[in-house]
C-alpha cells in the first residue's frame, strides 16, 4: 500500500481543548503522550515482562475470552474463504496464563494468534481504572483492554466514539472517513467477526479488479503510528483498521455516545431494506425524496411550514410520541405481508 496521509497529532492536550476543538472538529486526532504518566505505560516502556506483571497485578482471576488462531492466517482477523465461518476461534482463558504464553511465543517467527479481546477493566482488572485515569472523558465512560501479539483487525466501525490508548507496544492505525462507505465493500450485518460490520477487502496487497473502488477509498485514509502513552481520537462511524506491530501488545479504549437514543438504527435499515429496497426504481426515488426530507434534513427547515402541534408523529421527540410510533410499527409488523 502506498503511504497514506498522517493523522494530525496534538501534543498536550487537556480537556478543555478535547472539548472544545477536538471532538466538535469531528475528525481524527493523535494525542501525543496523552497517558504517558500511567503506571502501564511506564512498564510498557520498560519491556514486555514488565507490563505483563502490571497487568497481572490488577488480575483477580476471572476467566476471560481469548481470541486464538492458527499461524496460517497470520494475525488476521477475518472470515474462512467460504464466509461460512471465521478463520479464528474464541474459548475461555485465564489471564496471567494467556499473558504468559505470549510472552513464551514473542520471539516465534511464525507465531498462532493469542488475542485478549475487549476485557473490560472493571470486570476482570477491577482496580486498574483507578489508577489510570482519563482526563478527557467523565468517570461513568469505562475503559476496556486488549492485549494480544501481532494481530490485524480488519477494517470496521463502531457506532460510538472512541479514545484508543497504547499501552504497550505499537499500533499502525488506518482510518477512512464514513462517506467512503460506498468504496470499502461492507460485508454481512448478521454474520460478523466481533458484532460489527466489516470491510471484505484486505488492507495489504487488496485485489483491486475485484474490489475496484477500494483505490478510492485510499485515496481518502489517513494513518498513523502510536507508541506507549499515545492516544487516537476516532470519532463516530470513522471505519478503521488496527495492527499490532510487535509481538506483545496491549491497548486500553474507552467508547461513548451521548446522543440520545430512540431505538435501534440497525432495526431501521433492515425494516426499509424489506420494504423499499426491492421496489421499482421510480419508486425507490420517491422514498429516497421523502427519508430526505423527513429524515435528514433538519424538521426545523422541511416543517418551518406547519406549527408544532401539526407535526403529529413528525414532531420532536417524547415519551407519547415514541408510544404511539412503536404501536404502529407493531401493528404493521402483525399484519400478513
Amino acid at each position: 500500500m502506498s503511504e497514506r496521509a498522517q493523522i494530525l497529532v496534538r501534543h498536550g492536550v487537556d480537556l478543555k481543548t478535547f472539548r472544545g476543538q477536538i471532538e466538535p472538529g469531528g475528525v481524527p486526532i493523535v494525542m501525543k503522550d496523552l497517558v504517558a504518566e500511567w503506571p502501564a505505560v511506564r512498564a510498557g516502556r520498560e519491556s514486555p515482562r514488565a507490563l505483563a506483571d502490571c497487568i497481572r497485578s490488577y488480575d483477580r482471576g476471572r476467566v476471560a475470552q481469548v481470541v486464538e488462531g492458527p499461524a496460517s492466517i497470520r494475525g488476521h482477523l477475518f472470515y474462512r474463504e467460504d464466509m461460512r465461518g471465521l478463520n479464528f476461534v474464541r474459548m475461555p482463558g485465564d489471564i496471567g496464563a494467556t499473558l504468559e504464553r505470549l510472552l513464551a511465543i514473542a520471539q516465534d517467527p511464525d507465531p498462532p494468534l493469542i488475542f485478549l479481546e475487549s476485557m473490560k477493566t472493571d470486570d476482570f482488572l477491577p482496580e486498574f481504572a483507578a489508577a489510570h485515569r482519563m482526563p478527557l472523558l467523565a468517570e461513568e465512560v469505562r475503559p476496556r483492554i486488549w492485549i494480544g501479539n501481532m494481530v490485524k483487525v480488519q477494517t470496521h466501525y463502531d457506532l460510538l466514539s472512541n479514545i484508543a490508548c497504547v499501552i504497550g507496544g505499537r499500533r499502525r492505525f488506518t482510518l477512512f472517513p464514513p462517506d467512503q462507505l460506498q468504496n470499502l465493500y461492507m460485508g454481512p450485518i448478521d454474520f460478523t467477526p466481533s458484532g460489527t460490520p466489516i470491510s471484505l477487502v484486505p488492507l495489504r496487497d487488496p485485489d483491486l479488479t475485484r474490489f475496484p473502488r477500494f483505490a478510492e477509498a485510499l485515496r481518502h485514509a489517513v494513518q498513523a503510528e502510536l507508541e506507549p502513552g499515545d492516544a487516537l481520537y476516532i470519532p463516530y462511524g470513522w471505519w478503521h483498521h488496527v495492527e499490532s506491530l510487535t509481538p506483545f501488545n496491549a491497548l486500553v479504549n474507552y467508547w461513548w455516545n451521548t446522543a440520545p437514543s430512540y431505538g435501534s438504527p440497525y432495526g431501521v435499515l433492515l425494516h426499509a431494506a424489506l420494504c423499499l429496497r426491492d421496489l421499482p426504481p421510480e419508486h425507490r426515488a420517491v422514498w429516497r425524496g421523502m427519508f430526505e426530507e423527513l429524515v435528514f434534513k433538519d424538521p426545523e427547515q422541511a416543517l418551518a411550514h406547519l406549527t408544532p402541534e401539526q407535526r403529529g408523529l413528525l414532531g420532536p421527540p417524547s415519551p407519547k410520541r415514541a408510544q404511539m410510533v412503536r404501536s404502529i410499527l407493531a401493528e404493521t409488523f402483525a399484519k400478513p405481508s
